[in-house]
């Protein structure tokens, strides 16, 4: 970057909102993916649609990369700027704009957090459904840039089930609106769909329109645990069978269990293989009836204890035991490294037995929990030290392994993190050389210069 881009910079945001000092550029020298850093040459905060097209194209006439980036809570290096240039950090745009309750909407700037929404449509009696686990923290922005799931991903489906509209600056500063407030809008390729997930390589969020829920009125929690995982993964299919679509369906591995228990002290079954968390809501009645054909499917299939929650603190706790496993499994060595793989639900037992099976000969300690419901699985693999070379090289061998089982079961290598840097190398696997040829002719559609969050999706 040289000195009059920089000057142009300071010019766009004003001196107070760029930042290119050593000290300064650190922290944005990396994101939540352990083993990715490379430092922007400059950060630049916007205030606004504007600031955003002007730093767009003068990138573009310059050739200078550019990084959108929102709190940094991925988990696929997706806002590492392994070329240099600037990141942008879309902060500043946090406002919601609007709470439409007759039209079951919201409007945000990207740097919105999904906890300030999720209250805001609380204030209305209204939800906001995805629910990634960082949610206190993760912007708007961010999940929409790499169509973040969470926990109530079954019943409610992720991020881009919600995505009503987008403004959106391309490269070349032009700014795009997709989509509306419309809840059916067929017009032309689905360029909001197409947005969604492309972690910032098509173009820089800087609004969004989204789709609201009414407010259940009441939920409940219960908690199996099982013997091994095979029974939870035989208990996931009777209860899918059964008829209900769980709000809640989540499972914890015996390492993840130790973990959790020895972190927070909930009370946790020590001598379990599994514990399969289950809820659902709704109306009282409703919810009811689902708990107890939830209950009689895990009973079936032989579970060791089942508990339901007896109010509203307790079914906290018992999410908590789910939410609070990788920092449980953090506490294990000096590096904790998180993944995602999804397999069809029938194969998740199966591919957890895999998992296991890749650790042992890899030399690796892997625990795995994730969302039972959809089929995604979390292996974290927990190494000693950062600067263990051989252990960190056989934890990678794991993880090509177990991206590798994946698609071979008829999964994918990343069911809600996304591919950002860290998944790249294995994308072609899944999707082969003419599907990875036809990425990267949407990207140089969109991006012709190259500029946005290049060595990503379609570079």
């Amino acid at each position: 970057m040289h000195a009059p881009v920089r000057a142009a910079l300071k010019s766009i945001v004003g001196s107070a909102h760029y930042r290119d000092s050593d000290g300064d550029l650190v922290p944005f020298s990396r994101d939540a993916t352990p083993l990715f850093s490379a430092r922007p040459e400059a950060v630049v905060f916007p205030a606004d649609t504007g600031e955003v097209s002007a730093i767009l194209s003068l990138a573009t006439r310059h050739g200078v990369p550019v990084i959108a980036r929102g709190a940094g809570t991925n988990l696929c290096a997706a806002t590492v700027a392994l070329r240099g240039g600037i990141v942008m950090a879309l902060t500043r745009l946090n406002r919601i704009l609007e709470v439409a309750p007759a039209e079951l909407l919201a409007r945000v700037q990207p740097g919105v957090t999904s906890s300030a929404l999720a209250d805001a449509a609380t204030d209305h009696d209204l939800l906001w459904a995805p629910d990634p686990g960082s949610r206190t923290a993760a912007t708007i922005g961010g999940t929409i840039a790499t169509n973040a799931g969470g926990l109530r991903g079954l019943k409610y489906g992720v991020t881009r089930d919600y995505v009503l509209g987008l403004e959106a600056v391309l490269p070349t500063g032009e700014v795009l609106r997709t989509g509306g407030r419309l809840h059916k809008d067929v017009a032309g390729y689905d360029l909001t769909r197409l947005l969604t997930g492309s972690e910032g390589t098509l173009a820089v969020v800087t609004e969004a329109t989204l789709a609201l829920r009414p407010a259940p009125q009441t939920s409940g929690t219960g908690v199996a645990y099982f013997s091994d995982l095979a029974a939870a993964g035989r208990a996931v299919t009777a209860i899918i069978s059964s008829g209900v679509l769980p709000a809640t369906l989540e499972f914890l591995d015996r390492s993840c269990i130790e973990a959790v228990e020895a972190f927070a002290g909930l009370g946790l079954r020590l001598d379990a293989g599994a514990l399969l968390l289950f809820g659902d809501d709704g109306e009282p009645d409703a919810v009811t009836q689902a708990l107890a054909r939830m209950s009689d499917a895990c009973a079936a299939q032989g579970a060791l204890e089942i508990t339901r929650a007896a109010h509203i603190a307790e079914a906290e706790a018992l999410l908590a035991a789910r939410r609070c496993a990788l920092p449980a499994l953090s506490r294990l060595g000096a590096l904790t490294i998180l993944e995602d793989a999804t397999v069809p639900r029938p194969r998740i037992a199966e591919m957890v037995e895999r998992i296991e099976v890749i650790a042992d000969h890899c030399g690796v300690t892997i625990a795995t929990f994730g969302h039972a419901g959809d089929g995604n699985l979390h292996p974290t693999c927990v190494v000693g030290s950062p600067d263990d070379t051989d252990a960190l090289a056989h934890a990678e061998q794991a993880f090509k392994e177990i991206f590798n089982a994946a698609i071979e079961l008829g999964g994918t290598i990343t069911g809600e993190h996304g591919v950002g840097a860290a998944k790249l190398p294995y994308l072609p696997a899944q999707l082969g050389s003419d599907q990875i040829a036809l990425l990267r002719r949407v990207k140089n559609a969109f991006d012709p210069a190259g500029i946005l969050n290049p060595g990503k999706l379609g570079s």
